[in-house]
């Protein structure tokens, strides 16, 4: 569970890097086109405006594995993985070998 923060361009492109995710994979996910998504990641520290576009990109990027985490104790606001690497690589070989197909159930 990640706790509310205000998106950034620097935190979507973090996000994203940290994940592995292409700019192509995440507009499909998220519903927002390359283009804005280029944008909004060249806007820097700039805070995406409040809306549609801002929680769609945040929930695609939780759903790939992203947590944002929110300024605090003296410490700029972040983005992490949700899971270590050995998980990571422990899911995708799990959801490599095929068999019935369902929802993720993690929180």
């Amino acid at each position: 569970m990640s706790i509310k923060t205000n998106v950034t361009g620097r935190l979507v492109a973090a996000a994203r890097a940290l994940t592995g995710v292409s700019p192509d994979d995440l507009a499909r996910t998220s519903g927002v086109t390359v283009q804005a998504l280029a944008r909004i990641e060249a806007s820097g520290a700039a805070e995406l405006p409040p809306g549609a576009e801002a929680d769609a990109i945040r929930r695609a990027l939780e759903g790939y594995g992203a947590v944002f985490v929110a300024e605090g104790d003296g410490l700029g606001a972040g983005v992490r993985l949700k899971f270590s690497r050995q998980d990571a690589r422990q899911i995708s070989r799990l959801e490599g070998e095929g068999g019935i197909v369902r929802d993720d159930d993690v929180p």
